[in-house]
């Protein structure tokens, strides 16, 4: 069950590559001139951040627009009673001299504190990510699959290959030579991709905390297999190791392993349960907080699973979770590496949303596929150390938190279920063709699917970028509306047109992207009414706004959704938010659209179906707008 303490929100969906965003994954260095007024580039900060500064500091909405915004979400979801009740709340809360004008001049004078670039970073970070104490597997972390590299089915060929890439890409994030990513043609903030090489979570009470090492003296990845962790060096003697090399490497770590006590299962654990066992660990003995330190600093990780799997559904488990042992949680980066050299990825969430290791992602495959890296140089010094195995010292004490970690990892991952609809009849080619945009599409064939296992449209969420602003992160959208629902209901209804169908639709596509741009533009409610509540003064009365079933009820994620789409990948997702609702994560492609779907036993497979059924309807129903094609003379 996801819980934040302060309000219901959603925790990990990746934002959105939203169409409308226009976000370019390997973008074109732009000149200052051709951007709007208020941008300044600072070179001195070198390419990838130098226009950090300038970048817009994120807004407070009014109060009577998130009013206006709130009430209007909360419509298709509520009986006219709990309406009217809502609408006194709100009323209250915002009239003139009210609660919630003086929580907003605090909010205001927060955001224009010189001190702080961004009102809600530090509280989201916290309330969202680092204070949640359920376990970051299954319930934070998310995965991509990748397509498979049809010339390297060795696995120590595969990982060779995916780490010289994902070293390639470090190099240009610890210079601060990457070129900043752009939506709408303005520069967005890049200032969490600081958080992605050479990091790791630390668990602690109350909250846990980020960790961020050198990279000049930390120049090492960790590999993983069977349990046991290897410190392989990535430069040695100034320089960096070639491919071959490095599939030397890996080779010697799938010689050199031996099952051993699963140190990583401590990671899959309640953070609360974790920061005990930590301590555990560290009294253990002393070389323990060496062998920690060796696995925080690295640069990333790499699993070598002793596993096999085909199917989109066993790619999807082996990296959503994997096994529970064979990996370290607490990373933001492990590659996921098979024996039939099939591979994945696997994010921690708390400092870094999907859009920076989705771009790692495809920025790895795509030197891979398209031979953009010289992969060949067969040369392998022969004065390079051994991968070095990262022991710990394992009492009777630290294997019973083994043990526990175990148990609770299987019974968390064995409550949920996962499927995959690989829905192949169309993509966004189509899409583009019937004038609508991809993204709002498939929003709309998720709310289809549910009405048609439900019978009603229940408060769903997508993940909207706010990384145009300094420190943005992301913002709600709502993604029901009383478009949406007529829609809906018109669909079932077998007296309507497929005229007023059509209509119907193209409104509810159009009510989607209204709200996701004022998301993008840091003008949805949730944010802002999150942080209007975390200034009440302790002891001070809730608000009545807050009181209002509706409030918890609207933020309730029966469906919580994201897009991130590549086509290097077959699959990406992660877990749903509440004990009630389905985790829907969605890749648009040229010809197919991919969901994941998981719940804990609602029925993904029944949803999976539905999803495809929806696809179809709304393909049969959009293509009565195509012209039809002119008969040649």
């Amino acid at each position: 069950m996801r819980i934040i303490p302060v309000v219901s929100e959603e925790p990990h969906a990746d934002e959105s590559f939203l169409q409308q965003s226009s976000i370019l994954m390997a973008p074109a260095k732009r000149s200052n001139s051709s951007l709007p007024a208020g941008y300044v580039e600072d070179k001195s900060k070198g390419p990838m951040l130098r226009f950090q500064e300038s970048l817009p500091k994120l807004p407070v909405p009014t109060l009577e627009e998130t009013a206006a915004r709130y009430l209007k979400s909360l419509n298709p979801i509520l009986s006219p009673t709990e309406l009217a009740a809502s609408k006194k709340a709100v009323e209250e809360f915002v009239k003139p001299g009210g609660v919630g004008s003086k929580l907003q001049e605090k909010l205001l004078a927060r955001r224009e504190d010189p001190n702080v670039k961004n009102w809600m970073y530090d509280w989201w970070n916290e309330a969202a990510y680092l204070a949640y104490r359920d376990p970051v597997v299954p319930y934070v972390s998310y995965f991509y699959s990748h397509r498979d590299d049809r010339r390297r089915r060795n696995p120590a060929k595969r990982a060779a290959a995916i780490s010289t890439a994902a070293l390639e890409f470090k190099k240009q994030v610890d210079s601060g030579t990457l070129e900043p990513e752009y939506m709408k043609k303005l520069p967005i903030c890049m200032d969490s991709y600081k958080w992605m090489f050479n990091c790791s979570r630390v668990a602690a009470k109350p909250a846990d905390y980020p960790v961020k090492f050198d990279a000049k003296s930390n120049k090492h990845l960790i590999a993983i297999r069977k349990n046991q962790f290897f410190k392989i060096q990535h430069e040695v003697d100034g320089q960096q190791l070639n491919t071959s090399e490095l599939e030397a490497q890996f080779a010697r770590v799938y010689e050199l392993a031996t099952r051993v006590p699963a140190i990583g299962a401590l990671t899959s654990e309640n953070r609360d349960v974790w920061t005990d066992a930590r301590e555990i660990l560290l009294k253990a003995s002393p070389k323990n907080k060496a062998a920690l330190e060796a696995i925080e600093s690295a640069s990333f990780v790499v699993c070598l699973d002793d596993a096999a799997p085909v199917t989109l559904e066993e790619r999807a488990h082996a990296y959503w979770h994997g096994d529970g042992q064979n990996r370290w949680y607490d990373k933001p980066l492990q590659f996921i590496v098979n024996d039939n050299g099939t591979s994945g990825f696997m994010g921690e969430h708390s400092m870094m949303d999907g859009t920076p290791t989705h771009r790692l992602n495809d920025y790895v495959n795509d030197l891979i596929f398209n031979n953009k890296l010289d992969f060949s140089n067969p040369s392998v010094r022969s004065n390079l150390p051994d991968p070095a195995a990262v022991n710990f010292e394992v009492t009777k004490d630290v294997q019973a938190e083994i043990n526990r970690a175990i148990n609770d990892f299987n019974s968390v991952i064995g409550s949920h279920e996962l499927a995959v609809q690989a829905y192949q009849g169309y993509g966004k080619g189509l899409i583009k063709k019937f004038k609508c945009s991809p993204d709002a599409y498939v929003q709309m064939i998720i709310q289809l699917a549910y009405y048609k296992m439900y019978g009603k449209n229940r408060p769903t969420y997508e993940s909207a970028a706010t990384r145009r602003f300094q420190l943005g992160r992301t913002e709600t959208c709502r993604t029901v509306s009383d478009d949406s629902v007529a829609w809906c209901n018109a669909m079932a209804d077998p007296s309507a047109s497929d005229k007023d169908r059509i209509d119907l639709f193209r409104k509810a596509v159009n009510a989607h992207l209204e709200y996701i741009g004022a998301a993008s533009d840091g003008k949805g409610v949730d944010r802002h009414l999150f942080g209007l509540k975390k200034l009440l003064e302790p002891g001070q009365e809730v608000p009545a706004i807050y009181k209002d079933p509706a409030f918890a009820y609207s933020s309730s994620w029966f469906l919580s959704t994201s897009q991130l789409s590549s086509e290097f990948f077959n699959g990406y997702g992660w877990s749903q938010v509440i004990d009630a609702g389905f985790g829907i994560a969605y890749m648009i492609n040229e010809n197919s659209i991919n969901f994941n779907v998981v719940s804990k036993g609602l029925g993904s497979q029944k949803m999976s179906y539905y999803l495809n059924e929806a696809a179809g309807d709304i393909r049969d129903l959009m293509s009565q707008t195509l012209e039809a094609p002119k008969a040649k003379l």
